[in-house]
């Protein structure tokens, strides 16, 4: 792989997540704290009131956390302010979206709605590669697949692999009707979201 291709996969990963991420959050029954305060006293009770390793787990000075715990900081800046949305998010309702991911892995299944590259075949032909706009509703065990690839940190290729094969399967091989074998390829992804 040249650098230019490890770029490519790992802004794919980064849309795949964020994408999941997104969905995970439409389903939230109570909005996540939206303060500075409210999300480092949240994300202390995460580390078992740990002042240190929330610290650690923001990148900030334990007398960052301190400050803002107490009140006596409230504004941080746009990096602190990310993480600390990033991090308390990633922990709210955890059993709303392990519900959700049960409920995708068992019956339910996943829609991708994406703006990518999709190459099936030679140039010249209808199926050449081109930007395609595609929403498709993808298997319980493709969304099994991908939510498994999620929770493991799968590596760029796994988890671009695991979207590009629901992808392929339900939209290009429609369950197998006579293209069974047809190679899908998914690359440049300028958007992707996922709804459960």
């Amino acid at each position: 792989m040249t650098a230019d291709d490890v770029l490519r996969a790992a802004r794919t990963r980064a849309k795949i997540l964020d994408g999941l991420a997104r969905a995970e959050r439409a389903l939230f029954t109570r909005p996540a704290p939206k303060s500075a305060r409210a999300q480092m006293k949240f994300l202390r009770t995460r580390e078992k009131g740990s002042t240190k390793r929330t610290a650690e787990r923001l990148g900030v000075s334990l007398k960052t956390v301190q400050r803002y715990l107490s009140g006596a900081s409230t504004k941080p800046n746009k990096r602190l302010k990310e993480a600390l949305v990033q991090e308390t998010e990633s922990e709210w309702q955890p059993q709303v979206r392990a519900q959700a991911r049960q409920r995708a892995a068992s019956s339910g299944g996943l829609v991708i709605s994406c703006r990518a590259y999709f190459g099936l075949g030679p140039e010249g032909t209808s199926d050449a590669g081109r930007v395609r706009d595609i929403t498709v509703a993808v298997s319980p065990s493709h969304a099994a697949a991908i939510t498994a690839a999620q929770e493991e940190g799968a590596t760029e290729s796994d988890l671009q692999e695991a979207v590009a094969e629901a992808i392929a399967d339900a939209y290009f091989r429609q369950g197998g009707g006579g293209r069974a074998g047809l190679e899908v390829k998914f690359a440049d992804v300028e958007w992707l979201n996922i709804t459960f």
